[in-house]
């Protein structure tokens, strides 16, 4: 039970935000049905695939941010990496490709948002995301945030909002919008890729502890404040510190912690290449199959 039994269903599952994350599905829900056929009935309806991605990442953020991984990510640095991973490379695009265009096109259309457009460049978004989430993994800069509250709400949600920003120029949800060609998105997706790969680097072979909220006891119950009701000090009368819980050294933790990130970094990029590269191949075959209508008569 890699020691959750230790905890109650509240600090397991916070119910409040799985009631948060199930309206946001029913919100989805009512705007693909019943508010589209409302306001734009000639929109495309979702599709089931579709409906079932943004589910499976209104799932998997849940679990990663109230569920049980998200105690598990302050016992071990691998389930840590684990959340970062579903949070920031796997959900977003989940998420931009489940929307229906319809609903992307009503949400930024207002006059309001053209002020931001800047910040929408490709080069910006690439370079925003990956140094936010680099330094987020600078020893000092992550038992920090890991250790002040709000500081840890204001830092997720920027980053949150800078994946999605990166993401955005890899799926283009809304296809008039896109501004790199398809051979272009396959290479930001490799730019991503080797952006990403020195703090997964940093991590997998570093031969000694870096982060204090793993090895320190006292930093780590600071660290569960955010996670458990109560005293958060009450848990260093029961066990030694997160040592008690992690089921590896705290190094090798932490190695497998960075193989699982660059592991998951992988799969995605490669998922998407292939699907960026299906698309292109789409486009330029269309013209082939095309009924041939020249046929001349003898």
């Amino acid at each position: 039970m890699l020691g959750l039994q230790y905890f109650s269903f509240e600090e397991l599952w916070t119910p409040m935000f799985l009631f948060g994350m199930a309206a946001i599905v029913i919100l989805y829900f009512y705007l693909i049905g019943p508010w589209r056929e409302k306001h734009d009935p000639k929109a495309p309806p979702a599709t089931r695939l579709q409906k079932t991605m943004f589910i499976s990442a209104a799932i998997l953020f849940y679990l990663a941010h109230g569920g049980p991984l998200n105690l598990l990510g302050h016992l071990m640095f691998t389930f840590h990496m684990v959340n970062m991973s579903l949070s920031y490379l796997v959900v977003p695009p989940l998420v931009l490709l489940g929307v229906p265009s319809f609903i992307w096109r009503k949400s930024f259309s207002a006059p309001f948002w053209k002020k931001f457009r800047f910040l929408m460049h490709p080069i910006i978004c690439l370079l925003l995301f990956n140094f936010l989430f680099s330094v987020y993994h600078i020893p000092i800069v992550h038992d920090y945030v890991m250790t002040h509250f709000s500081v840890h709400r204001l830092y997720y949600f920027i980053l949150l909002i800078t994946s999605f920003m990166m993401w955005w120029q890899i799926t283009v949800p809304v296809p008039e919008w896109a501004k790199l060609s398809d051979v272009k998105r396959m290479a930001y997706v490799f730019a991503n890729g080797i952006l990403l790969t020195p703090a997964c680097a940093l991590i997998i072979f570093a031969k000694t502890s870096m982060y204090s909220i793993y090895s320190d006891p006292n930093v780590w119950v600071t660290a569960m404040g955010y996670c458990v009701s109560g005293d958060p000090n009450r848990l260093l009368e029961s066990f030694s510190g997160p040592q008690f819980f992690n089921l590896m050294d705290i190094v090798e933790d932490q190695q497998l912690g960075g193989i699982v990130m660059k592991f998951v970094q992988e799969i995605m990029y490669g998922a998407i290449l292939w699907y960026i590269f299906k698309q292109w191949f789409k486009r330029e075959h269309v013209d082939d199959e095309m009924p041939n209508t020249n046929t001349g008569t003898a």
